[in-house]
């Protein structure tokens, strides 16, 4: 949504994970942004994987001729679905080159989870573990007295990466809560179960498996779970191909990313072992790996076999020809487990299809009992959250389970809108000199209370309040000459001192009388008392931060008046 804001003045984007990263390139290159980017290295290093796949993908199928006629809003009507649906076609670009994303990824910063970024001393920005990729981060945006919890796509189940860092959540004034699951009804584990089961089937009966997937993520456990999974089911002779430009360095990275895995992982790595099962796999030929199906890929294809190859959409990538090649047999299946695209629009342009097609989307986000959990462990005072959340979803509007239930309600937001956040900042923390310290002198007003005057100069740079001694003021010069004290040191003049306490009514009532003062009246008002000494036609106002005494013209009646009163204050 570039028109509601205009990217060039944008100061800061924080990354949650590779799969948020990938249109980074139109920004950084083509919007004027001079901002700068933080994510953490295995988000950069795998979102470059996932980038150049797709430029990869895109590059070996050119297209003779451009058209962006259909763009036109009235043609566009015209277009079977999904095309005349599709949102802001206008903005739809061309898809950009390797020098494009080399640049755009060459202008991050790499952090690491827990790390503190200050930003222009106004707020501090920490990545915590999510739970849901290699490096992916949850953004606490946090300033001295408020506290913002950014989660996004996170989960609680026990997979490759690091666990989820949910105490470092907690006393969060907002916590803004998006990326769930997009399948609350499906449960993971059970869908690896049905891909495990199905993917023998169809092999035992002659046929061959696709699965159209990203090069990493799920694709691990896939292959973790296959490999405790295949000498039990009789498929150790079966090949299994993972084609892919970056299929060699995704299998690597997920090797070497110790740090950012869960603990029984790591632990593997000071064996050493490879914290994944499929190098294995790799070392005993049962996978192999290929950067296309060109070349030695065309020599060592045997089938039956179980192909793993993107893209996730079946519009582009080597996915394409398995579905043009296996599509005509019964006896092959296509096995989704990718939960971004609905699988029924993926196949529509190959129908009529004689393959069997199975769905089992595996997504590890938060569900929403799992968001209920999350949210009374960590209580934020308030949550905000897309407005799809805060309501059940459209085609199952009894399923009152799947949506946000928090008290107090969560409050929801539609896409280009603006939030004003429910929390003002209060407080400013400033930072007192040592030798300004020394020189305070503390009184005790209360049991356990101390207040001190403070007299200094306060220079504020970069959002950070220093309170420093005053200047000493010049002293006079030798000569009987007049000079001009200097303009820019301030004046320091002598306090006065400060007073403290509260004036009981009734007690100076009686003071007043013992003085010589006779028909006293009192008076309520809105913000105190009014003491009337009608004789000496005088009034006295007293109010919780104030005194003031009204006579006429009268000063050594005033002076005795304003002495009585400081009777019952305190001087500091």
């Amino acid at each position: 949504q570039t028109e509601l804001l205009d990217l060039s003045t944008v100061d800061v984007i924080l990354i949650s994970n590779y799969h948020c990263m990938m249109a980074l390139p139109y920004i950084t290159e083509y919007t004027g942004f001079t901002g700068t980017v933080y994510a953490t290295e295995p988000t950069v290093q795998i979102g470059r994987l996932l980038m150049e796949e797709l430029v990869n993908s895109i590059e070996r199928v050119p297209k003779a001729q451009s058209a962006s006629m259909w763009k036109n809003k009235e043609v566009q009507r015209l277009l079977p679905a999904p095309l005349k649906d599709a949102v802001e076609v206008s903005m739809w670009r061309k898809c950009y080159t390797m020098p494009e994303v080399n640049a755009a990824l060459s202008k991050i910063q790499l952090v690491g989870y827990s790390q503190k970024i200050e930003l222009f001393g106004a707020v501090q920005v920490t990545p915590l573990s999510s739970g849901y990729a290699l490096g992916s981060s949850n953004w606490i945006i946090q300033s001295h007295y408020e506290k913002v919890s950014y989660v996004s796509g996170s989960s609680l189940l026990t997979t490759h990466p690091q666990p989820m860092d949910q105490a470092s959540l907690k006393n969060s004034d907002v916590l803004i809560l998006t990326g769930l699951t997009q399948i609350p009804t499906a449960n993971p584990d059970g869908m690896v179960g049905e891909f495990c089961s199905n993917l023998a089937m169809t092999v035992r009966n002659g046929g061959n498996v696709l699965v159209p997937c990203y090069p990493s993520g799920v694709i691990y456990d896939l292959l973790e779970c296959l490999y405790q999974y295949i000498d039990s089911a009789g498929l150790s002779s079966v090949p299994f191909y993972f084609i892919s430009p970056v299929a060699n360095s995704s299998l690597e990275f997920s090797q070497i990313f110790a740090e950012w895995l869960c603990h029984n992982k790591q632990t593997k790595v000071y064996l050493p072992e490879p914290p994944f099962p499929h190098a294995e796999l790799i070392q005993t030929n049962k996978l192999k790996h290929y950067p296309s199906i060109h070349g030695d890929f065309s020599n060592d294809f045997k089938q039956p076999c179980v192909v793993f190859t993107g893209h996730p959409s079946l519009r582009f990538g080597d996915v394409v020809h398995f579905m043009e090649l296996w599509g005509k047999s019964s006896l092959n299946t296509v096995i989704f487990t990718e939960p971004d695209f609905s699988y029924l629009d993926a196949l529509a342009p190959y129908q009529p299809l004689a393959m069997k097609c199975v769905y089992c989307p595996i997504d590890t986000r938060l569900n929403f009992i799992q968001v209920s959990k999350l949210l009374k462990e960590v209580q934020p005072l308030h949550v905000v959250c897309p407005e799809q959340y805060t309501q059940p979803p459209p085609t199952q509007s009894h399923r009152t389970d799947l949506m946000i239930d928090c008290q107090p309600p969560p409050m929801s937001y539609h896409r280009a809108e603006v939030l004003t956040l429910p929390y003002k900042r209060r407080y400013e923390k400033i930072e007192i000199m040592p030798d300004l310290a020394d020189s305070l002198v503390p009184l005790e007003i209360k049991p356990g209370i101390s207040l001190a005057t403070v007299s200094a100069v306060l220079h504020t740079k970069d959002n950070k309040h220093v309170l420093q001694l005053p200047p000493k003021p010049p002293q006079p010069p030798a000569s009987k000459k007049r000079k001009r004290v200097s303009d820019d040191v301030p004046e320091c003049k002598p306090l006065k001192s400060l007073l403290s306490g509260s004036i009981p009514v009734d007690q100076f009532v009686q003071t007043l009388e013992k003085h010589g003062f006779s028909d006293v009246k009192v008076e309520d008002t809105a913000k105190g008392h009014i003491v009337l000494l009608q004789e000496a036609e005088t009034l006295i106002q007293i109010e919780e931060d104030s005194t003031h005494i009204i006579c006429d013209n009268d000063e050594p009646l005033r002076v005795k008046l304003r002495d009585l009163v400081l009777k019952f204050l305190q001087k500091f």
